[in-house]
Order: C-alpha cells, then sequence, then structure tokens
C-alpha cells in the first residue's frame, strides 16, 4: 500500500460507532469525534448528550460514568443554545440529568429534580410523538422516582407511560417501567402480561442495545418474581 493510499483511508463514522454501543469503547470513540467538531455545530452537540448518557449506564467505573453524564448536561444545555426550537437538547440534557440522581443518590436527583420536569415539559409541548413517546416515558419515571414530598406520583406515573405506548405499543423501555411500577403495587398478574409483552416485542434496529437490555430485564424479573411470562414467539426485526 502506497502512503497516498493510506492518506485517504476514511475516518470513522461516528453514527456508525454509536450504533455499535454495546461495546462502551465504540460510543466513547463517537463522543470524541463529536467533540473534535465546531461548537457551533448543533448536531454534535446533542449527539455528545445522547452518547454520554449511554456511557453514563455503562462505563467500567463510577468516576467514568459521572464524568460522562455531567459532561452530557453539558452539552445539553449546549444544543438548547444553540437551538432552542429543537427537543434534542432538552430531552438528552434531563436524560443524563436523571440518570446523575438514579445512580448516584437522592440528593443528587433533588438537585436536578425541577430542571429535568421542565425540560421533559417543553419536549412534550414540542412533539408528544418525538420519538416514539420519549417525553412522556422519561416523565412517568420523573414521577414514579422522584418522593412524593417532592412531586412524585404513581398516578401520573402510570398515566405518561401508558400515554408513551400510544406511540409505540412495543416499547421495551416504556413496558418494563410500567411492569416495575406494577410490582410495586402488587398487580402482579398485569406486571406477568407486560412482561411476556416485552418478550415478544420485535427488535427496534435503532434501539437494538436497549432492547436487548430490557428483554434480559424481563426474563430476570419473571424469574424473580416466578412469574408465568414465557415469550410466545421468538423476537424479530422490525422493518
Amino acid at each position: 500500500m502506497t502512503l497516498g493510499a493510506a492518506a485517504q483511508v476514511p475516518a470513522p463514522d461516528p453514527d456508525r460507532l454509536y450504533a455499535e454501543r454495546e461495546d462502551v469503547a465504540h460510543a466513547q470513540q463517537a463522543a470524541a469525534i463529536w467533540k473534535a467538531r465546531p461548537s457551533s455545530d448543533f448536531d454534535a452537540a446533542w449527539k455528545i448528550a445522547r452518547a454520554d448518557h449511554w456511557i453514563g449506564w455503562h462505563a467500567p467505573n463510577e468516576a467514568a460514568r459521572r464524568a460522562a453524564l455531567e459532561d452530557g448536561v453539558a452539552a445539553g444545555t449546549r444544543a438548547i443554545a444553540l437551538n432552542p426550537k429543537r427537543p434534542e437538547g432538552y430531552f438528552w440534557r434531563a436524560a443524563n440529568m436523571g440518570t446523575l440522581g438514579e445512580l448516584f443518590g437522592i440528593i443528587q436527583g433533588l438537585k436536578y429534580r425541577g430542571r429535568i420536569k421542565d425540560d421533559l415539559e417543553v419536549v412534550l409541548k414540542m412533539d408528544p410523538a418525538w420519538q416514539q413517546g420519549s417525553a412522556d416515558r422519561a416523565l412517568g419515571r420523573w414521577y414514579a422516582k422522584v418522593p412524593r414530598l417532592f412531586g412524585g406520583s404513581d398516578k401520573e406515573a402510570e398515566a405518561h407511560y401508558r400515554a408513551s405506548l400510544k406511540y409505540n405499543p412495543n416499547s421495551t423501555a416504556s413496558l418494563f417501567f410500567l411492569t416495575e411500577l406494577l410490582i410495586d403495587q402488587k398487580r402482579n398478574a398485569e406486571a406477568a402480561e407486560l412482561l411476556r409483552r416485552i418478550l415478544d416485542a420485535p427488535i427496534d434496529p435503532d434501539w437494538a442495545p436497549e432492547d436487548r437490555e430490557f428483554k434480559s430485564k424481563a426474563t430476570s424479573t419473571c424469574k424473580s418474581l416466578r412469574l408465568t411470562c414465557g415469550r410466545s414467539s421468538p423476537p424479530t426485526p422490525s422493518a
């Protein structure tokens, strides 16, 4: 191979790397490529926030997870400043703040609770169907996790989860979060039916890593609670 040919090797595609995010190193590579782009690049900013959210759940140690999530909050803020009329910055900033609360304790969660809710309500007003009802699903999570004293509500959580399912009845994330709520309320028969739906749901090519994780969680939940929720047929990729 000549030096000229070697110099023409194309740069890695960050979108493709992110699609391979089950290897967290690929998500980290994608984030690094987007971070090298101009600070005025809106798409790079929100994609950094999205990648950081995945890294925040999957990095190998606590320090790396926290650093990624905090960087994701900053990237989401940049995306909002660059284009406040688009939902991506608001949603992924809220997602990173929410995960900081889930992973690093109630004090962290309470610090961000108002901002998370505000961001998600902005997305809901912009487009409730955006990203398969993601704002409703995340608001459901907010109401389920925030203590009642600070605005949490199982009733509101269930309403938002069910609203998100109108946009994608096969959403493994929405189904699993609703399942957790039902189990907390001792509604195990309803939960078992939702777990069956998760196991039967087709794999969404855009969200395959998440789908596989929620299917694995559904299987573990069925076993731990000794529920009958066997899959009726193998999942197939959606068209």
